[in-house]
């Protein structure tokens, strides 16, 4: 049997084409592969929980002159000397969690209204570097104040998204959170003196950050960074040292938080 050239080459050549658009189909399956919940944005609203971690602290505006000022007895609260001078304040932050319900109001394909109120719970430490006089000696040492701070939240932000990758999604939001401290003391009139340093009981704070939504199969998920900053003098001022040596506590909270929706 005589073969040509063509005849040999035909088969070879229709193998080769065969591979070629099996492998191009391939890579255009892995390349455009559906993407999950194609129409979840597309809602009007929808609701969802988020759970995370924070980190609660202030932000001190030290009194004019404080260095200079010179407290007696009956300013010291639990201070045991017979007088003392605040040297420097600190505020030290201590983690905390939070947990809250997420709700969603569409406004276009790249603006939200988003609502989520939730409770926050942490603690908030102010360090008081002081010199007491006491029966003629002289001390240096370091008084530390824990107040426990239970918040119900109520933030209201716009978010602006990016356009959508495949499963991914970036934005970044800014906005307003009121809260009320459940564990404020500002009210308490008991001369106790483990309380010495006490909050007001609301604040409005200004907020901001940045998230990323991940869409798995059944459910969007999103890790979210934000930071509150609180307009108002949250100290409840008395006589003692602790507040004479403040002008104005302010709040400031970071929080991290995984959003299921």
């Amino acid at each position: 049997m005589h073969l040509t050239t063509s005849g040999i080459h035909r088969p070879l050549i229709i193998t080769l084409l065969s591979m070629l658009l099996f492998a191009s189909s391939l890579m255009g399956q892995m390349a455009v592969k559906v993407p999950n919940l194609p129409k979840f944005d597309m809602a009007k609203k929808h609701f969802g929980f988020y759970l995370g971690g924070n980190q609660m602290f202030f932000t001190i505006k030290q009194a004019e002159g404080f260095q200079n000022v010179v407290y007696q007895r009956e300013q010291l609260g639990d201070v045991l000397a017979d007088s003392a001078r605040v040297l420097g304040i600190e505020s030290k932050p201590i983690p905390g969690f939070v947990i809250g319900i997420v709700g969603n109001l569409r406004l276009g394909d790249y603006f939200d209204l988003r609502f989520l109120p939730g409770l926050q719970f942490g603690e908030r430490q102010i360090s008081y570097y002081l010199e007491q006089y006491r029966r003629g000696d002289t001390l240096f040492g370091e008084v530390q104040k824990n107040i426990p701070t239970t918040n119900i939240d109520f933030p209201l932000y716009i978010r602006y998204k990016s356009a959508r990758v495949h499963n991914f999604r970036t934005y970044v939001f800014a906005g307003v959170s009121y809260k009320i401290d459940l564990s404020s003391q500002a009210k308490n009139e008991d001369e106790n003196q483990e309380i010495t340093v006490k909050l007001e009981q609301s604040d409005l704070n200004f907020m901001g950050g940045v998230g990323f939504d991940f869409y798995t199969v059944y459910f969007k998920m999103g890790i979210e960074l934000s930071m509150a900053y609180g307009t108002r003098d949250l100290l409840h001022h008395d006589q003692t040292l602790y507040t004479q040596s403040i002008e104005k506590v302010s709040s400031k909270i970071f929080q991290l938080s995984f959003t299921f929706e």
